[in-house]
Parts: structure tokens; C-alpha cells; sequence
């Protein structure tokens, strides 16, 4: 099995707000135009929407542009501390390769 050729690229986000992803957003405006430095958890699905590749004289990285599809944010202290346990699970479970946690994850 051959190993995959890794691609150094930039990764960058749209702008463009979906009418689904505002829905889910909706709730969360006033809370969040109020807390400047408010945080909040949430699943969020992203699509591909462009690819750049650079010219051969080009000293640039590649870059792909993604876009927020589908959103939903936390709305109890439950859900929160659930999806909080979540995201340290895949993130102990990216990073553990190679150590003592990698037949953990």
C-alpha cells in the first residue's frame, strides 16, 4: 500500500452565510453581540467550494476554500459539556499517534 502524497495547503473560509446556517445562528445573535469575548460549541459541516493550485513559478501554497453547510450550536449546559467531551475524544484521538495513547483512541 502506497502512502499518500501530503499537499501543503491553505485552507480558508467563505464568507457566504447559507439561510440554514443563519437559522441556526438566529438564537445566538443577541447572546453573542453582547459577550465580545463569548465562546460557544457547536457541530458544524463544511463543503468544498474552490480549489486554487498555483502556477509552477508561483512561490504559493495550494488553497481550498471551504464554506459552512450545516450548524448547530450548543444550547444547554448539557450539550455543551457533551460536545466539549467530544471534541477532546477526536482530539486526543488525532494527536495520539505514536504515543502511549494511540491504541487507546
Amino acid at each position: 500500500m502506497s502512502t499518500p502524497i501530503r499537499i501543503d495547503a491553505d485552507v480558508k473560509l467563505d464568507t457566504k452565510i447559507l439561510a440554514d446556517v443563519a437559522e441556526g445562528l438566529e438564537p445566538f445573535a443577541d447572546q453573542m453581540f453582547k459577550q465580545r469575548k463569548g465562546r460557544w460549541i457547536a457541530i458544524v459541516e463544511l463543503a468544498h467550494v474552490e480549489r486554487t493550485e498555483p502556477g509552477p513559478d508561483e512561490e504559493k501554497n495550494p488553497t481550498v476554500k471551504l464554506r459552512v453547510t450545516d450548524l448547530e450550536i450548543a444550547a444547554t449546559a448539557y450539550t455543551e459539556d457533551e460536545l466539549r467531551k467530544l471534541l477532546r475524544a477526536m482530539y486526543q484521538r488525532r494527536t495520539s499517534d505514536g504515543t502511549l495513547d494511540e491504541h487507546a483512541a
